[in-house]
């Protein structure tokens, strides 16, 4: 939904178009269209349900800029609507785009009974147009130069507001289907609500990680087209990447599901039609993911496989639909949040291939030593050391890993696919067997050299395997000096914390009475930190043969 989320939702008033002639809003206005400006602004103001606040004007954005534009021509709203007070309305719906409120008076300062005041889109309301204002007065004459004026300032990506009134010498009924024909146009407002700033380059950044970013809007298909192709939605051009509502809705089922994937910008769009959108792209396969701030928005959010509500301009219905809730309504801020999965969703795959790495190099040290007459390698206290220690501090450190530098140049992963694909289940395998069969090696050369303490080794081999694995996983494509070894300073102090607890439990002597340990000399401890570097070392290769397309 693009306003307010790819827009900053903060409409100002750039342009008016009166008689054939368009103006700068703000600017000097010649005195023979002194008259018909006024009764634009009066119009504007008296067909608004903003109101005064402290900080400005509060309402609905579009409405706003009309006041302000009011209060810029030295109306106040509020004496206009003591002098001319609001007896009925109309509102407006996503049907008829207009929005008629009834006033006592006479719009233009005469002695009139009543009169109408309807604002809407331009092509509805000059449908509806019998007369055009004039300096001269009404004439019939005009429409095709509206019309031309409006898609002028719609090109420019403005959203194009017709005012219109209508005389009235008693209130009509509720059923008086003329309420909003044979109106009498007064002009033409464009008003603008700027992109954000970073608006462009998250929609760029979308389209890299393979993001198909879809705008949805009730704008006028031109501003819509040029909105779009600012933000990089659409290339110049493109026709077949658009529709508007009425052709939406002249499409049947089977023709929009074949085209639904080319189509980026959907223009004058009513909301129920985004719930159809919506099914039609997940009938097609795609993860859907919507956003909506309206009421009627509320089954396209529920039914969208992410709904995304605004949290400043969205209803209540519509964040009780979503499952999730935008606090700054900003477009910007789900990629960021995209962005963020994926570096979560990375290092729970990280922490995983860590701890079952390491834990099936435990348990095949274990369980291989006695099918190859050796002692049983560890005591019951140094399993449970490495499992509150090496696997514990690591493995917690892992997750503040931050995001690759390619993660946005990704395809979305399907959302069926296992954790352990990718090759996570085949390296938990080797990497176990590979650090079982290090620690057992270990273990034989300290038997069969008569050394006492050949489980303290073993012990230390195992320990240090793991960190050297927990150095080496920080990426599945990128080497450790690539990365930089202090980019993740947390798992650098966890590592070196590990290995300091580690020489504690080898050399302090209480330690070495409660885990049965010895010390090392520092031959057989630079012997340990060789075997152990062994897991580090194929790890990386392992990188560098996925690189090469080896594996």
């Amino acid at each position: 939904d693009k306003t307010g989320t790819l827009t900053q939702n903060k409409m100002t008033a750039q342009e008016v178009y009166l008689a054939g002639t368009p103006l700068k809003a703000g600017a000097a206005v010649p005195p023979a269209l002194a008259p018909l400006h006024a009764m634009l602004l009066k119009a504007g103001a008296l067909n608004n349900d903003s109101r005064k606040g402290a900080a400005g004007w509060l309402g609905d954005p579009t409405e706003t800029a009309f006041c302000a534009l009011a209060e810029a021509g030295g109306l106040e709203k509020a004496a206009l609507d003591t002098a001319h007070p609001r007896l009925a309305e109309l509102p407006f719906d996503s049907e008829r785009k207009m929005m008629t409120t009834f006033h006592s008076g006479a719009l233009d300062g005469g002695n009139g009974a009543f009169f109408s005041v309807t604002k809407g889109a331009a092509e509805n309301l000059l449908e509806n147009a019998a007369g055009f204002l004039t300096p001269s007065g009404v004439s019939p004459d005009g429409k095709a130069k509206a019309q031309a004026a409006a898609e002028e300032m719609a090109a420019r990506g403005l959203r194009v507001l017709g005012l219109a009134f209508k005389p009235w010498e008693t209130l009509p009924g509720k059923g008086n289907p003329a309420k909003e024909k044979d109106l009498i146009f007064i002009g033409l407002a464009g008003l603008e609500d700027p992109p954000r700033p970073e608006a462009a380059a998250a929609v760029a950044e979308c389209g890299e990680a393979g993001i198909i970013p879809v705008m949805i809007t009730g704008d006028h298909p031109v501003t819509a087209r040029s909105i779009a192709e600012r933000m990089g939605i659409i290339k110049p051009g493109d026709e077949a990447a658009m529709l508007t509502g009425r052709e939406l809705e002249a499409l049947g089922d089977e023709e929009f599901l074949r085209r639904v994937e080319e189509i980026r910008v959907y223009a004058r769009v009513a909301p129920e039609q985004k719930l159809r959108i919506v099914k039609t792209l997940q009938e097609k396969g795609h993860f859907a993911a919507m956003t909506g701030d309206g009421v009627n928005d509320a089954p396209a959010l529920k039914r969208a496989n992410i709904g995304i509500a605004m949290g400043i301009t969205g209803t209540d219905v519509s964040k009780e639909a979503a499952h999730m809730i935008l606090l700054d309504d900003n477009f910007a801020t789900i990629v960021k949040a995209v962005k963020e999965g994926r570096r979560i969703y990375d290092n729970i795959r990280r922490f995983v291939r860590y701890v079952l790495a390491c834990n099936s190099g435990e348990i095949w040290t274990i369980f291989l030593a006695p099918f190859l007459g050796l002692p049983i390698p560890l005591l019951p206290i140094h399993i449970l050391w490495i499992n509150l220690v090496t696997d514990g501090l690591p493995g917690l450190a892992l997750a503040s890993e931050p995001a690759e530098p390619d993660i946005m140049r990704r395809p979305p992963r399907p959302p069926g696919e296992s954790l352990f694909s990718g090759g996570l289940g085949a390296h938990v395998l080797w990497v176990g067997l590979l650090m079982g069969g290090v620690c057992l090696a270990a273990q034989y050369w300290g038997i069969s050299t008569g050394r006492d303490h050949w489980q303290t080794i073993v012990f230390t081999v195992l320990c240090l395997s793991q960190l050297g694995q927990a150095l080496a996983i920080r990426s599945e494509k990128r080497l450790l000096a690539e990365l930089g070894l202090f980019t993740n300073r947390p798992l650098l102090y966890a590592v070196g914390i590990t290995v300091g607890l580690q020489l504690a439990v080898i050399y302090t002597p209480w330690l070495n009475r409660l885990f049965r340990t010895s010390p090392l000399s520092p031959g057989e401890l630079a012997l340990a930190l060789a075997l152990s570097s062994v897991v580090f070392f194929a790890v990386e290769a392992e990188k560098l043969a996925r690189r090469r397309g080896w594996l």
